[in-house]
């Protein structure tokens, strides 16, 4: 293969699913990297960059946009829409990228397309902006601070009116700003076949840089490696990609070894992962979800980390299983949420997530809570985790699970992007049946 493949095209493609037809940023993204997987590393780099900062910059892009535009990018014909964004996207964020050069791709995407009476029009929009991107007019901070937040970080208005209101308006920026910041990988390493210290030995070998995480001692950063499948590593199954907030979860419960833990929602394994290696060969951990799919992911990273105290189930966390009363050392319980926490991963969250989601989410997590409570011995331990930054999913569920069902909290913990640089934002609810 060659590498002649035009970036920009791949990006519209990737732009033009997710923005017109609801596919999944980070599905799309994924797919084309691995079809692409030949191209040089910064090539590669280049799809990613584009298509996530697009994306999770198209509310200021739009608005910029508008600015110079004598049609409204609400009227615009939605591939010269994605075009104009993405051009944008690079006249602002890319220096390393000449203005000219953008311009002029554009206009070639737009002819390719079947739009050559509208590559004036893209021009000139974009050689204006182009001209005056160091005098572009932004809300008036100090006349609505919200307003310009949302347009400043690219967060639709009503969620920054929920974070200022839940948190207050100088956490609400400091959170936003969190999503921009540069993400970072981090990974468990399976103690079960080695040792930190000779995982990290072995990925020196490969060339990765490795950090140790402070707080969690199976825990590691790595970067500078190609892609996390090309490492013999990663496939020998000596660790298993999780980001840091989440792995918070799995430290927090404190497993015993010899525990019985069920993972209700467990797809695609992260957390019964954790907690198998965990409870040793004396444990066992049920990891559990809802469809044949799902329990394949889960199945994949249990094979290839060659655990063998974990059964896979297909099982519909809404139906009770009586099988399993009073069974659990441990529940965990990380459940279908409006993953406001996690975009800066996933940046098209923000667009997809409505006020009736979180309340229909809400009853969703109590209906599950309801059922999988049942599950926990005396005794046990309840970890309710959601990646969201949403009191209403988060403490207000788990007050109402203690309330509820007999449970005492025993800690609540809320992971901010802002807080917590380079991760994501996540709730953990620790949680004991009296």
């Amino acid at each position: 293969m060659t590498d002649s493949v035009n970036l920009r095209a791949v990006v519209l493609d990737i732009l033009m699913e997710i923005n017109e037809k609801g596919e999944f940023s980070h599905l799309l993204i994924n797919n084309a990297l691995t079809k692409y997987q030949y191209l040089d590393k910064n090539k590669r780099a280049f799809i990613s960059r584009l298509s996530l900062g697009t994306i999770e910059n198209r509310i200021e892009l739009d608005y910029i946009i508008d600015q110079y535009s004598k049609t409204p990018v609400r009227k615009m014909k939605p591939l010269i829409r994605n075009i104009c964004e993405m051009s944008v996207y690079q006249i602002i964020y890319m220096d390393n990228i000449p203005d000219s050069a953008v311009c002029n791709e554009a206009v070639k995407l737009a002819t390719k397309r079947g739009f050559t009476g509208l590559k004036g029009f893209v021009n000139g929009v974009l050689r204006n902006i182009a001209r005056n991107k160091d005098n572009i007019s932004y809300p008036d901070r100090n006349k609505d601070i919200e307003q310009y937040l949302s347009v400043k970080y690219s967060m639709p208005l009503w969620i920054v009116k929920m974070w200022h209101s839940q948190l207050g308006i100088d956490m609400t920026e400091e959170i936003l700003a969190g999503f921009k910041q540069e993400k970072k990988t981090y990974i468990r390493c399976n103690t079960a076949k080695a040792t930190v210290e000779e995982i990290k030995k072995i990925l020196s070998q490969e060339s990765v840089s490795v950090a140790e995480v402070e707080g969690i001692q199976y825990a590691l950063e790595i970067k500078d490696y190609d892609y996390i499948a090309g490492l013999k590593s990663f496939r020998d199954g000596l660790y298993q990609i999780q980001d840091i907030s989440s792995m918070t979860a799995g430290y927090m419960t404190g497993f015993k070894a010899g525990d019985t833990v069920i993972d209700v929602c467990a797809a695609p394994g992260g957390k019964s992962i954790n907690a198998a290696i965990s409870v040793g060969a004396d444990g066992k951990v049920y990891s559990r979800d809802v469809s044949d799919y799902k329990a394949g992911l889960i199945e994949e990273n249990v094979l290839r980390l060659g655990l063998n105290n974990i059964e896979v189930q297909v099982k519909d966390a809404l139906v009770m299983d009586e099988s399993m009363r009073e069974k659990a050392d441990v529940v965990i319980a990380d459940l279908p949420c409006s993953g406001l926490g996690v975009m800066g991963r996933k940046p098209d969250i923000r667009y997809n997530i409505t006020e009736d989601k979180l309340v229909s989410l809400k009853e969703l997590q109590q209906s599950i809570l309801s059922v999988v409570q049942a599950y926990v011995k005396q005794g046990g331990i309840m970890m309710y985790s959601t990646c969201t930054i949403n009191s209403e999913e988060n403490e207000a569920n788990a007050d109402w699970l203690c309330k509820e069902y007999g449970f005492k909290k025993i800690e609540y913990r809320q992971i901010l992007p802002g807080k917590n640089g380079g991760t994501d934002g996540f709730f953990v609810a620790k949680l004991r049946r009296e």
